[in-house]
């Protein structure tokens, strides 16, 4: 017997904006509840990391690339869109890719690549990494800031804060780590994880099965998107991702330090990490004032509840990274009046 509602987090930005898009909340039934969790790349980087970037751009010769939504992104004092305004070489790109053919055209120059993102992003940026040497290319570095959804999942299992019973998972991930690594979590924890696509029929089909997956009382890992997620996953770009990083401990926004959460490149490849090529002194990390997001990451609070939502932070005057973020909380509960 089920007592209150069934609250199901999803932990993918794009399932938070498709979500919202589609006004699926609106239509469920009362006794079922949907909670973004962490499920932004952008929104999750530490105030810290962002800190690093900032204070590497800053330095004479080099050339600081990274993915639009970052810009943005205020770190403790600044951002990266301000070092830019203040004549320093920062630039968007959309792919790590894009980075090292900059540092060929870019020669006397440093080419830093701040890569964010999860196990989607960090196979592409590996990647690059293997071509980079394969080229002798001197000039590139990666400011490495990658996670794994995986330990956040169990960190949010484990959490008092905030009940979760199941999770609709991320399918861009999934198609990287297939399921196994979700029925480590289904089976430890006892919460059913299904795997879903991002059309409103997909999302609605996995919220069936994690409903009556709790009903039954019988948790279990499912995949809902198999024109696109195989039981293994894509083992290539898992090999990829291997032969190039070593897990390390991350720092999570709101969650905090989470073990073995994060990536770094192996000491095999240091000649590319921007970690060890660059020695800056950070400033005394500072959140933003007034700011919910890292209670919105995990779930305990909705953007509503912030003071700051709607009023002072807008998609044109951010305070925090979930209204940056094209897949920030914030944004969609913004963008489509949720």
């Amino acid at each position: 017997m089920i007592k209150g509602k069934i609250k199901l987090m999803e932990v993918c930005g794009t399932h938070t904006m498709a979500i919202a898009a589609s006004g699926i909340k609106k239509v469920l039934p009362k006794t079922i509840e949907l909670i973004s969790g962490p499920g932004c790349p952008v929104c999750v980087t530490s105030q810290s990391d962002i800190d690093r970037a900032v204070e590497i751009a800053r330095i004479k010769d080099v050339i600081m690339v990274t993915f639009g939504d970052m810009m943005r992104v205020r770190g403790s004092f600044s951002s990266l869109d301000d070092v830019r305004r203040k004549g320093k070489d920062v630039r968007i790109v959309y792919s790590c890719l894009d980075a090292l053919i900059i540092a060929q055209e870019n020669p006397e120059k440093r080419v830093v690549f701040m890569g964010v993102g999860f196990e989607t992003t960090s196979p592409t940026v590996a990647a690059s990494i293997l071509e980079a040497k394969r080229q002798k290319i001197k000039n590139f570095f990666v400011l490495a800031n990658f996670k794994l959804i995986f330990p956040a999942l169990e960190a949010l299992s484990k959490s008092k804060k905030v009940k979760v019973d199941g999770f609709i998972c991320p399918g861009h991930v999934s198609v990287v780590t297939g399921i196994e690594p979700y029925k480590r979590i289904a089976r430890r924890f006892k919460k059913p994880c299904v795997i879903t696509g991002f059309a409103d029929s997909d999302i609605i089909k996995g919220i069936k099965i994690l409903v009556d997956q709790i009903k039954k009382g019988k948790p279990k890992a499912e995949i809902a998107y198999r024109r696109a997620v195989k039981e293994k996953g894509n083992t290539l770009a898992q090999k990829t991702i291997n032969r190039v990083f070593v897990v390390r401990d991350s720092f999570w926004r709101g969650l905090g330090l989470i073990k073995e959460s994060g990536l770094k490149l192996k000491e095999s490849y240091a000649c590319f990490d921007a970690e060890k090529e660059f020695k800056v002194r950070l400033p005394k990390t500072r959140e933003p004032k007034g700011c919910l997001c890292g209670k919105v990451l995990q779930g305990i609070k909705s953007p509503s509840d912030c003071r700051l939502f709607g009023k002072v932070c807008t998609p044109s005057n951010p305070v925090g990274p979930c209204m940056v973020s094209s897949e920030g909380t914030c944004a969609a509960y913004y963008k489509y009046g949720v």
